[in-house]
């Protein structure tokens, strides 16, 4: 017995800190970088800016370690309680022999699953091509009425009106109210979305709200509602939340303003500039006619000169009188018709910066419309003879155009749904629709053969 104890090796004996370094590196070669959500408990903030905190649920808990040069975010918002989702690694920690995981990143773990539904949602629909530049509608330089979608108490209404009515105060506008966060909310969107389409009143509505959380701001993320902007026919500035946020809403819309501010700075344009154009455009069509005149004025003096030489002086003399008074008959004409549309100009900006009657301006603008084709009327004469001209190109331009070709027999066929130029068979689908432009109209047919040359 002696001699089987004498041939048996003794045990290796190794210290505390090697068995440390074994289990470490056991854990961190063993486990890889992984995610794990619990409940913050023991937290505590030293002076070196780490953090070091547990996370449990109901049942365990283990130590964690997050260190300041990982900390990539603010983390005012982590306190004890609060249930959070943690990327890191399993350790430990050699000097006490503490199983821990240290920390990369961290994240609210509601906020992460709205997160990943957002950027799931927002692939999804850039592959369905939501997100396209070129299905973008343009805005209009002069919208006759906005539409405003959101909330009728929230700061964002109270921002817009005051934006539009400094720059444009005689455009209606129509609000159409809705929640802007909360289970309702992006259904009610939906719902105003596809009620001013229906209406057609306005020409450009204005999607937005102020600023918030991503939980706040999520009606806006919602597929019913990207979907309904996706399909509007009126083109949708979108200003929701403050210059940072941007939601899928920001993404689909034709336009994306940063602020509910910024949405009423760009809906309308500056009423002061558009007067000063129209005093501007005045001002040219006053000096085009005068120079018409001079230049009837120089061909009857030619005129006069030719008479003199080969016609009896009185006859000469008459035509010369008559002309001169023509001359300031239209003259006067002109000059009087400018002064009644300088003086209706003067009254409307007056009348809209007090009162803002859109439809006394409407009826002054329809007045002055007719004013100018009054004074057009007089200078009809003087272009007469180009009207001939541009005839006989428009005719030669009709005779090359795509609709002179449609008008001898010819057709242009077109993909239904993307409007896309069918030139090959292949390139279409059987059952596929198809829309046939004619020289009077347009067909849409099935597709039910195909045949390649």
């Amino acid at each position: 017995m002696d001699d089987l104890l004498k041939q048996t090796a003794p045990p290796k004996i190794i210290s505390v800190s090697e068995l440390n370094r074994k289990a470490k590196s056991l854990l961190e070669g063993g486990i890889p970088k992984l995610w794990i959500e619990g409940e913050i408990s023991n937290l505590a903030r030293p002076a070196s800016g780490h953090m070091y905190f547990s996370l449990k649920d109901e049942v365990a808990q283990i130590r964690c370690a997050w260190f300041k040069q990982r900390q990539q975010q603010i983390t005012l918002h982590i306190t004890n309680g609060t249930k959070m989702l943690a990327l890191g690694r399993i350790s430990l920690y050699e000097a006490r022999g503490e199983y821990q995981f240290i920390i990369e990143k961290m994240e609210t773990a509601g906020e992460g699953d709205l997160k990943r539904k957002y950027e799931k949602l927002k692939a999804k629909l850039s592959a369905e091509g939501f997100f396209a530049e070129e299905r973008k509608k343009q805005l209009p330089k002069l919208p006759t009425r906005i539409g405003i979608i959101t909330s009728p108490s929230g700061a964002a209404i109270r921002d817009a009106l005051s934006i539009l009515k400094r720059r444009f105060p005689i455009i209606p506008i129509v609000i159409y109210p809705v929640s802007v966060q909360g289970e309702t909310a992006a259904p009610e969107i939906k719902n105003a979305l596809e009620k001013a389409n229906k209406r057609a009143d306005c020409d450009l509505l204005i999607l937005t709200r102020g600023g918030g959380s991503l939980e706040d701001l999520w009606a806006f993320n919602e597929e019913i509602v990207a979907r309904a902007i996706y399909q509007s026919n009126i083109p949708i500035i979108s200003a929701v939340g403050h210059e940072t946020d941007v939601t899928i809403a920001d993404f689909v819309a034709d336009h994306r303003a940063p602020t509910p501010s910024a949405a009423a700075e760009e809906a309308a344009p500056n009423q002061q500039e558009w007067l000063n154009s129209l005093d501007n455009m005045s001002d040219k069509f006053n000096t085009l006619i005068i120079r018409a005149i001079n230049n009837q004025h120089q061909t009857l003096d030619w005129i006069n000169k030719r008479l003199t030489q080969s016609s009896p002086q009185v006859i000469v003399k008459r035509q010369i009188e008559k002309s001169i008074n023509l001359q300031r008959s239209l003259r006067s004409s002109i000059q009087y018709y400018l002064n009644i549309c300088g003086r209706r100009v003067d009254q409307l900006s007056s009348r809209c910066v007090q009162t803002s009657p859109s439809h006394l301006l409407q009826k002054q603008i329809v007045r002055l419309e007719g004013i100018k084709q009054l004074i057009h009327s007089k200078g009809k004469e003087l272009i007469r003879s180009n009207q001939n001209r541009l005839q006989l190109v428009s005719q030669s331009l009709h005779s090359v155009s795509p609709l002179g070709t449609l008008d001898r027999g010819y057709a242009i066929v077109s993909e239904a749904s993307t409007k896309k130029i069918i030139t090959n068979p292949n390139s279409v689908k059987i059952k596929s629709k198809l829309e046939i432009m004619l020289a009077k109209g347009r067909i849409t047919a099935t597709v039910i053969e195909k045949n390649s040359l």
